[in-house]
């Protein structure tokens, strides 16, 4: 039994109305799929199922946290993460519609859809595009001594460039530059 079929929902022989189904997605989720940008999390995931006589409704409730790394400072941290969404599935030959992206086509005679990829999907836009830590009361929560030696490296930097001389004809450009 492959570790994908816990994520299957099986839609044949369901009578047409609202079915509820709960998933569990960790750490052994996440190993299986390649340049993840995430390996520690928990999320909870339910997942409400309209069966339709012409297609499938699927609702999406993720809630939970990830490990991501932060930005500034370079520490791990728990970011909390949620999302609410739909997804429809219609049934016949995908290559004859495009409908959009939150619809996707199953042959007629599947009995089962699985589940697995759409969640790290959803996981994955779960995901701020900024990770920064949390602030904690007013605080910032990064790690201050990976900020202080950040901010070291920066100031060298910047005296270093205004100790070097620039070419005379370079500094004519730069005169251009800055008439313009």
């Amino acid at each position: 039994m492959s570790w994908k079929s816990k994520y299957n929902i099986e839609f044949k022989g369901l009578k047409e109305g609202l079915h509820d189904y709960q998933f569990e997605v960790n750490d052994k989720f996440f190993v299986h799929f390649e340049e993840s940008l995430v390996d520690n999390g928990e999320i909870s995931v339910k997942v409400e199922l309209e069966k339709r006589s012409a297609f499938l409704k699927l609702s999406f409730a993720l809630e939970g946290w990830l490990e991501l790394v932060c930005d500034r400072c370079l520490d791990s941290y728990q970011q909390d993460v949620s999302l609410e969404t739909e997804l429809f599935v219609k049934f016949g030959e995908e290559d004859e519609f495009e409908d959009g992206d939150n619809v996707i086509w199953v042959l007629p005679e599947e009995h089962a859809i699985n589940l697995a990829q759409i969640i790290y999907e959803y996981v994955t836009l779960s995901i701020p595009l900024r990770h920064v830590h949390p602030d904690e009361s007013g605080e910032n929560g990064c790690n201050q001594e990976m900020i202080d030696r950040l901010n070291n490296i920066t100031q060298f930097d910047a005296e270093d460039d205004e100790e070097e001389e620039i070419d005379p004809r370079w500094a004519a450009l730069k005169n251009l530059k800055n008439n313009n």
